[in-house]
């Protein structure tokens, strides 16, 4: 059975469900019938035996032994009898039918013992015959008035046996007839049932291929196979999605890297030229290898830091002051722009975590509001708590987002502008490790337009133990 398929499993089932159905009707059937048969054959002997005593309906008694002895046709429905003493000495009997076999009695008989002896004892029993295939019903009985007598009378079953193996010839037929419609009907019905099982198959098919942009046509989900289908188009929107974001954040990567590679190939260059001969050039080419190899260990620092997150990998679990964190965040930075006003509002407010990771969220946040804004534009940064979660807010009056950047900037290597210049904003992946650290932190990372203009980023961490025990 493992190694049928699904519609060979199904089509055997209910072919398996439906034969044994009918073979259970057609045994119920046929028993029925031959309960039915042999009884009227029964009452047919019950009433033949009383003409054959002489003792018809409505009519009164004549002697016994002149009426079994006399010839010419027999009762109705009894086609032999036989009168035989309680020894079995026969006494009487012969058959009604010319060349009919006599059936071949039993040595004991179960009559009945109990009784009165004023109660006829009657059994029956099939007997075949002396010779041939034919079988007999037999009734045999012993009467009050003769209780050293036995009186048998037997009708042939030929028309029953007849009328049975008809039926079942019938029955057969029909059993046979109906098993075929049904495998030819369920095999039509699984077909068209596990027709979408087969568009995805194909569609799995094509998808192993490489084209990520197969999906299954019009799912109907109100069926089973319609909302595996809806769920594999779910899942191939996801796919797709992912691959794009991976074949960009690639392509990102390497366009990031081959920058400061290409101007490290450049200085090299002008080292073999001669520039070991020159002081000058000798100190351009090394201060310009020194600087991009600089450029490119943040790059690649940052792409690990990315990478471990989206592992899982687990961050410091400790209790941080995260208004000491930003405090110290907002004083480097003025310390890099002296000019740039930043306004700071803070509240005590402990979280648990990892506090250089959650340091380096806050210089992120600076960091781009000063690759963004003049040198003057001021930058707000606030921290409160609110509904028992940390919310700091750092918000500047720069040029602002669009609602479609506001819903991107956070995506890997993006930036407003497409420049792939690094004064115009770095390598775009400042705000992606700010979105993934505070992921990882359990908090959500926002951003929205600044009332007035400008870009507001909002971060919201769960306070820490530490915090709901003081704020209690």
């Amino acid at each position: 059975m493992g190694r049928l398929s699904l519609r060979a499993r199904l089509l055997l089932g209910v072919v398996v469900l439906t034969a044994l159905g009918l073979v259970a009707a057609d045994v119920a059937t046929y028993s029925s019938l031959r309960s039915f048969l042999l009884h009227r054959v029964d009452t047919g002997l019950e009433a033949g035996r009383g003409l054959l005593e002489g003792t018809p309906p409505g009519g009164h008694r004549t002697d016994r032994d002149e009426h079994v002895g006399s010839g010419g046709p027999g009762p109705q429905g009894i086609d032999w009898y036989q009168l035989q003493t309680l020894s079995r000495q026969r006494v009487k009997g012969r058959p009604f039918v010319e060349g009919l076999s006599p059936p071949r009695l039993p040595a004991q008989l179960d009559l009945p013992a109990h009784g009165s002896a004023e109660q006829e004892r009657v059994t029956y029993f099939d007997a075949p015959a002396r010779r041939g295939g034919e079988t007999f019903r037999v009734r045999a009985s012993i009467e009050p008035d003769q209780p050293n007598r036995i009186l048998f009378v037997a009708s042939s079953l030929g028309g029953v046996e007849s009328t049975l193996h008809r039926l079942v010839l019938i029955e057969l037929i029909a059993t046979a007839a109906v098993l075929a419609a049904l495998a030819a009907l369920a095999l039509w019905v699984v077909r068209l049932g596990l027709r979408p099982l087969r568009r995805i198959e194909q569609t799995a098919a094509a998808i192993t291929a490489g084209d990520l942009s197969q999906r299954i046509d019009h799912p109907d989900p109100q069926t089973e196979v319609g909302r595996v289908g809806s769920a594999l188009n779910t899942m191939l929107d996801r796919i797709e999605a992912s691959d794009r974001r991976l074949r960009r954040f690639i392509a990102d990567a390497s366009h990031e890297l081959r920058t400061p590679l290409t101007a490290v190939r450049a200085y090299a260059e002008l080292f073999g030229r001669g520039a070991a001969a020159h002081p000058d050039d000798l100190e351009r080419s090394m201060a310009g290898i020194r600087r991009e190899a600089e450029r490119m260990s943040v790059l690649v620092d940052d792409l690990l830091l990315l990478a471990r997150l989206d592992e899982g990998r687990p961050l410091e679990r400790e209790p941080v002051d995260l208004a000491a964190v930003v405090g110290q965040a907002v004083d480097a930075a003025r310390v890099v722009e002296p000019e740039r006003p930043i306004e700071s509002s803070v509240e005590p407010a402990t979280v648990t975590g990892d506090e250089v990771r959650l340091r380096q969220v806050v210089d992120n946040l600076l960091a781009n509001a000063r690759a963004h804004t003049p040198r003057e534009t001021p930058v707000s940064v606030a921290l409160r708590r609110v509904d028992g979660r940390a919310e700091l807010t750092v918000a500047d009056h720069g040029p602002g987002l669009s609602e479609d950047e506001a819903g991107r900037v956070f995506e890997r290597f993006y930036r407003a502008d497409d420049s792939r210049a690094r004064s115009s904003g770095g390598a775009g992946l400042g705000l992606s490790i700010v979105a993934a650290v505070t992921e990882a932190h359990e908090g959500k990372a926002e951003a929205r337009q600044t009332p007035g203009g400008g870009a507001t980023f909002v971060i919201t961490l769960p306070l820490g133990a530490a915090a709901h025990r003081s704020r209690a």
